[in-house]
């Protein structure tokens, strides 16, 4: 088999295991890791395969070749009727990562345009590289974003950089969009899954029902008024005392040793 016929028939998307960590890497170097139908179809069953994985805790989305995501693959969307975005569910891997009940951390190096960017902002962290690069330029091929990109940034960066960003379809800069608040931390360059991977590593080892209330609550707390994101926290802190990894996490503690949490 040559080398053009084995790239063809290599996978897009492809799974990792670090211990407890789920890693999903778009490897599609051709395209620069454009998203393509196949490539979200098979980003939803990644996902949903270590959503249901009991052995792992946290998932980690990242792309291959020194790029994340350059954006999604023009050259089939060129030709797409308004019908075809429907039927096809083009926007269900955004729905997929919202949903999901694990943390799922972004590790960026090189582009996230377009929808690379917006598959970044689903996600609950962002580890970028110094050099990495951010950016909506749909604006320049006559559409907008449409899987998130707009209300996404307009949650983190707010309505004046959201504005200029959207409407220039300008490139930003990963240190930018860090003090933009896009992004959770910033890594020299070559070390971002790296990094993503360590805080997965930490996460996994917090007690699972609280990892879960602390992300239900932020993610309803946003889209909520203050009044009611303070309710949302509430219940959650009073439904944890009746778990178990409550009486661990605090009975540890007292007697000053490490918890053994068991997510009940």
């Amino acid at each position: 088999m040559s080398d053009s016929q084995a790239q063809q028939n290599k996978a897009p998307v492809r799974q990792e295991r670090h211990d407890s960590v789920g890693v999903i890497v778009i490897d599609r170097p051709e395209r620069k890791n454009a998203l393509n139908a196949e490539v979200k179809a098979t980003l939803v069953r990644c996902l949903r395969e270590f959503e249901q994985d009991p052995a792992i805790g946290c998932i980690v989305l990242t792309g291959a070749g020194g790029y994340f995501v350059a954006g999604s693959d023009i050259v089939e969307m060129s030709t797409m009727q308004p019908t075809d975005h429907a039927l096809q569910g083009g926007d269900q891997v955004f729905h997929v990562l919202r949903g999901l009940g694990k943390p799922v951390i972004a590790a960026v190096e090189g582009f996230a345009l377009g929808g690379g960017c917006e598959l970044a902002l689903a996600c609950d962290i962002i580890i970028a590289a110094e050099g990495a690069s951010f950016g909506q330029p749909e604006i320049k091929v006559g559409i907008i974003p449409g899987g998130g990109g707009t209300q996404r940034l307009l949650r983190s960066a707010g309505k004046y950089k959201t504005l200029l960003w959207s409407l220039t379809g300008d490139r930003i800069p990963a240190r930018t969009a860090y003090h933009s608040n896009m992004v959770s931390e910033l890594v020299p360059d070559g070390t971002a899954l790296e990094r993503a991977v360590a805080i997965a590593r930490q996460i996994c080892a917090m007690p699972p029902l609280a990892v879960r209330a602390i992300r239900d609550a932020v993610r309803l707390g946003a889209d909520a008024s203050l009044e009611a994101g303070l309710a949302i926290e509430r219940r959650a802190f009073e439904r944890l005392f009746d778990s178990q990894d409550q009486k661990e996490g605090m009975r540890a503690f007292i007697e000053k040793r490490a918890p053994v949490f068991k997510g009940r």
